[in-house]
C-alpha cells in the first residue's frame, strides 16, 4: 500500500504512520502546512517513504521541520535527511538528547518569525517531561496538538483499546492520564490553556489519532477541564 498525503482543509494535509512499541499497536501523525511561497512546514515527522517525499516536493518545498515535544523526536533524523536544506526546529531539551543530530534550532515561548503570520505558537509550560508546543492555523483555524490531549478513535487492535481505556482516551478526547501525572505547575499549564482558547478554534489535529471537526472547541474545553 502506498503512502498517501490526505488533505484535512486547505494548505493543510496529515499522513498517519502506525508502529508498534512494547507490544502496542500506536497511531500517530505528520500535519503538513503549506505556507506562503509554497513552503512546507511538517509538524511531527514520520518516516518519509519516497512516494511521500515526492508527495511533498509536489506541493512545495520542504522549509521546516518541527519535533513538538520531547517525546516526538524520532523519525526527525530520516526527515531532515530527506530533505537537507529544511530547518528543523526541536522542542526544548531535545538539542541535548538528540547530539547525533547537527543543526538543530530549540522552539522558544516566542513565535518564529519565518511563520508567525500565519501559524500560532504557544509553548505549554508545566510539563517539563514533555514540553509542547502547540500551533493555530489562522486560516482554516485548526489547532495542531501532539500528545497533550489524544483520542483514540476507531477500529484499533485489543491491547490498543484497552491502553487507550485506561488511558482515558479511547471514548473521547481528553488529556491522557499519563500526561496528567506529569503535570508539575498547574497554573503555569492553566495560563497557557487559557491563552490557548483565545484562537478562534473550528478544528483539532492531534498525534492519537482523532481530528475533530464538529464541535472542536467544546470537544476541547471538555478535556482541559479535568485537568483544571
Amino acid at each position: 500500500m502506498i503512502d498517501m498525503l490526505q488533505q484535512v482543509a486547505q494548505d493543510i494535509w496529515h499522513l498517519p504512520y502506525h508502529f508498534t512499541t512494547s507490544g502496542v499497536r500506536l497511531s500517530t501523525r505528520m500535519t503538513v502546512v503549506r505556507l506562503r511561497q509554497n513552503r512546507l512546514w511538517l509538524h511531527s515527522p514520520v518516516p518519509v517513504s519516497p512516494q511521500v517525499r515526492a508527495q511533498l516536493v509536489a506541493l512545495g518545498e520542504v522549509a521546516f521541520i518541527v519535533a513538538p515535544n520531547k517525546a516526538h523526536h524520532l523519525f526527525v533524523g530520516d526527515c531532515a535527511a530527506a530533505f537537507p536544506d529544511a530547518l528543523v526546529f526541536v522542542a526544548p531539551g531535545l538539542v541535548e538528547k538528540r547530539g547525533d543530530l547537527q543543526g538543530l534550532r530549540e522552539l522558544s515561548e516566542t513565535p518564529e518569525p519565518q511563520w508567525q503570520e500565519e501559524l500560532g505558537q504557544l509553548f505549554v509550560p508545566g510539563i517539563p517531561a514533555v514540553n509542547e508546543t502547540v500551533w493555530f492555523h489562522h486560516a482554516s483555524r485548526t489547532l495542531i496538538l501532539t500528545d497533550l490531549c489524544q483520542w483514540w478513535q476507531g477500529s484499533i487492535p485489543l491491547s490498543s483499546r484497552l491502553f487507550a481505556t485506561l488511558n482515558g482516551v479511547r471514548s473521547r478526547l481528553a488529556v491522557p492520564y499519563m500526561i496528567r501525572l506529569m503535570v508539575k505547575d498547574r497554573p503555569a499549564l492553566g495560563r497557557s490553556i487559557h491563552r490557548m482558547f483565545e484562537w478562534d478554534i473550528g478544528r483539532v489535529i492531534v498525534a492519537h489519532n482523532a481530528i475533530v471537526e464538529t464541535d472542536a472547541r467544546e470537544a476541547l474545553r471538555r478535556a482541559f477541564a479535568e485537568v483544571l
